[in-house]
């Protein structure tokens, strides 16, 4: 892709299947269409942050001094958003790990809930019926999904609450009622929403220059 002040315009797309992608195949890559339409025409060029599109935006820089490579920021504040949501317990990561691992646990909580609505008929008619808007399936690998995920939850939250305390949720949770009683103790609780609230409230500048980095229009004038 190649953009300018007349927006973005998609040039070429490579089959890469089978090829070793190292720094070097990148870099060739890039300047085949940087010669194809012409280096003083290229000044800058943006991959994500993985180490070969690095290594080869510092081949790029080397060949031609006037360009320069720029990682994605919607990656960087993405990966810094899964860091802080989803923290692995790895070598160097063991600080972050214990500060954060609760927001994992609470985003868990989150999608088993919207699980055993959604995938049992009888408990997603009841839930409908006190919620205008619907439970959102967000896929993992979207942007920001825990927080769109507990967005969600946090907006539907008083229908949620009516649903498990109604007499229609009472009458049709005995087919599992270990995971219905669960439902009803993490919907009830303030303590639970107090971190759902918090998770949102602290990750939400992130969250927001996510939005506004995620789109074709330019945003070097946009002040926030």
């Amino acid at each position: 892709m190649a953009t300018s002040g007349n927006g973005p315009m998609f040039l070429k797309a490579v089959n890469c299947f089978g090829e070793v992608k190292d720094k070097f195949f990148i870099a060739n890559l890039m300047k085949e269409v940087i010669d194809e339409v012409g280096h003083q025409n290229v000044v800058q060029i943006i991959t994500d942050n993985a180490t070969n599109c690095k290594g080869a935006g510092e081949i790029i820089e080397s060949m031609y001094p006037h360009i320069y490579w720029t990682p994605c920021v919607v990656h960087t504040l993405n990966l810094a958003l899964k860091n802080i949501c989803s923290a692995k317990n790895i070598e160097g990561n063991e600080e972050t790990y214990n500060l954060c691992h609760w927001i994992t646990e609470v985003h868990g909580d989150a999608v088993q809930i919207k699980n055993f609505i959604m995938n049992h008929n009888m408990r997603l008619v009841i839930f409908q019926r006190f919620s205008p808007l619907k439970l959102l399936s967000v896929v993992d690998t979207r942007f920001a999904s825990i927080i769109v995920m507990l967005k969600r939850f946090k907006l539907i939250k008083h229908g949620l609450q009516a649903m498990v305390i109604s007499d229609e949720w009472n009458s049709f949770r005995e087919d599992d009622t270990g995971k219905a009683n669960f439902v009803k103790e993490k919907l009830l609780s303030d303590d639970w929403w107090d971190k759902v609230a918090y998770i949102i409230d602290f990750t939400n500048p992130i969250y927001d220059m996510l939005r506004i980095c995620d789109t074709d229009k330019p945003m070097s004038s946009f002040s926030i």
